[in-house]
Parts: structure tokens; sequence; C-alpha cells
């Protein structure tokens, strides 16, 4: 079993994404950082039906990181509401699993 977990963010902008992957990375919060986008997502807010331009995190970290994670997205996020969802990963390359849980340290 693996503590690897995938976790994803939407922002508002590019620049927005950039920092948050870099924050992350930087503090070992993750391993990695693919930013997508622009990307359009529709959804309610406030009871209204909204469209909006938004740009995808896909963050690698591990379990034992996602509170120090949160934390920093919710420091660095443009949003009232981040969306802020983990899922696990419950398979991978053995070589990457090892390399991802390797790069992303906690601190005690």
């Amino acid at each position: 079993m693996t503590d690897a977990i995938q976790v994803f963010t939407t922002v508002d902008s590019r620049e927005a994404a950039e920092t948050i992957a870099r924050v992350l990375v930087e503090r070992r919060l993750a391993a990695c950082v693919q930013v997508l986008g622009p990307l359009r997502s529709t959804y309610w807010w406030e009871g209204a039906i909204e469209t909006a331009e938004e740009w995808l995190c896909l963050i690698k970290t591990t379990e034992r990181a996602y509170t120090g994670l949160q934390e920093v997205i919710r420091e660095n996020h443009p949003y009232d509401v981040p969306e802020i969802l983990a899922v696990p990963v419950v398979a991978g390359h053995s070589d990457y699993i090892a390399w991802l849980e390797s790069q992303v340290s906690v601190p005690s």
C-alpha cells in the first residue's frame, strides 16, 4: 500500500496556479505539481450558476503531507472557498511512487 495521494485545486489565473505549485514543491509538500489550463468550470455559487476560466493544479504528494499542503494552498489561494480534493493513489509504477514519497518531507 502506498502513502501517495493526488490533490486537485483550481484557481482563477495561471500566475496563482504557478505560485501554489512553486511554494508546494519548494516546501517539499509536493513532489510534483502539474498546471493545466485554461479550462472552463460551471458551478453553483451563491444561488446562481456561474462559469469561469480556471487553471487546474494536479498535486502529487503523500497523506502525511496533506495537512501542511492544505494550509499552504489556503494561504496562497485567491478564492473564499477553494476546491481542495484529495484522492488516494491505489496503484502506480513502483519506481515513480518511491520517487514521489522520497521527495515529500513532513516537518516533525
